[in-house]
């Protein structure tokens, strides 16, 4: 039987191990931790790859996702659309504000947002959408952006599971008023610890970001605003910015093994693959598959050591943590079956042939269940 976990960071850090060790004994030994050189060179690098032309680093995904509403103008009262099917930061950050998300259900092929249904949600409160790029794939922006330009509406991206993503061919880093990522361990690029960046082609809101991670200063002593501590070190930058490096091909890795699985996993009685929308390439976060059987999928998975999870079990408006918004079980049906059913395999680019077909082996047999 072979172990083959759902992610292994270990086995990406191996890849960049000595010139990390070097460069971080470095930066130890300057007394240079924050917003040294590291930084600056990581905010021009991944605003390149992502195609914006700004990227501020901040502490983590959330953060990003908190200080990009606060900069575009979010604020107490203020309604904000996104979807229930995310990671709690999603709506946490509009929540941090004191506005209230609204949530809209998702489509059942990319779990995205379904567009068709966010005009409904719209009231004058509604300051902003918050779609989520799910998984490795972009939200349907051309539908988005008609939708905000109609009703004069911001667009805030969570692409914390996206980077590389493109839409239409285009990156997808400048595309809206700002775009949030995540470099926490397990990203497709991960730190070696928390961080996040905000992305954006607006000097405005780039400028704003840079204050507000800093205490609201723009010169030292001199705070324009009250602001956060969300610098990112300079250790994780330099971690980042080695990874970057390699995150091209890392990302065709994960996308060579989708493709084999997905070959491997079509038509299996029980299974439903992740579909690619037309308009968006993806880059697989996760590979998410729909079992009809999952809870007996992931027992027998997990006998035959082969890690998998569930993004995520329980919808936003069924956690405690929004009760208030009074939105009970059935609210989002589409949401909910796929909640239901959902389960994350191996994807990741370190994986070697011999243990892709293991676990496509074992998918295999444990749909036979």
């Amino acid at each position: 039987m072979q172990n083959i976990p759902l992610v292994n960071v270990k086995a990406q850090f191996a890849q960049i191990q000595t010139e990390a060790e070097k460069q971080v004994l470095e930066i130890l030994r300057s007394g240079a931790y924050i917003l040294g050189q590291h930084n600056k060179a990581f905010e021009t690098e991944l605003a390149e790859y992502v195609g914006a032309k700004y990227a501020v680093p901040v502490k983590s995904g959330t953060d990003a996702l908190f200080v990009a509403l606060r900069a575009a103008g979010i604020q107490a009262g203020d309604e904000v659309i996104t979807t229930p099917f995310t990671f709690i930061a999603t709506a946490e950050a509009i929540r941090y504000l004191g506005a209230t998300p609204i949530f809209v259900d998702i489509e059942p092929e990319s779990y995205c947002i379904d567009v068709d249904q966010i005009e409904k949600k719209i009231t004058p409160k509604t300051k902003a959408i918050l779609p989520v790029h799910l998984f490795g794939q972009a939200a349907d922006i051309d539908a988005l952006e008609t939708i905000a330009q109609k009703h004069n509406l911001l667009i805030i991206g969570d692409a914390c599971q996206s980077i590389g993503v493109e839409y239409k061919g285009r990156p997808l880093g400048g595309l809206l008023t700002a775009e949030c990522y995540s470099f926490y361990p397990t990203k497709n690029l991960g730190g070696c610890g928390e961080g996040g960046a905000v992305t954006t082609n607006d000097p405005e809101i780039a400028d704003k970001v840079r204050i507000l991670r800093a205490h609201g200063m723009r010169e030292t002593y001199k705070h324009e605003t009250i602001g956060y501590n969300m610098r990112l070190d300079e250790i994780q930058c330099c971690i980042l910015r080695l990874k970057l490096q390699k995150l091209t091909a890392w990302t065709k890795r994960r996308q060579e093994i989708a493709k084999i699985y997905n070959a491997a996993f079509q038509g299996v009685a029980g299974l439903q693959i992740p579909l690619v929308k037309n308009y968006s390439n993806h880059i697989y976060h996760q590979y998410a598959l729909l079992a009809d059987k999952r809870e007996a999928m992931q027992k027998y998975l997990k006998d035959n050591g082969v890690g998998t999870a569930v993004h995520y079990p329980i919808l936003l408006n069924l956690q405690v943590a929004f009760a208030d918004l009074n939105l009970p079980a059935g609210s989002f049906p589409v949401a909910e079956s796929v909640a239901q059913k959902i389960f994350s395999i191996p994807v990741y680019p370190e994986l070697t042939d011999a243990e892709v077909s293991y676990a496509i082996e074992k998918v295999r047999e444990g749909a036979q269940l």
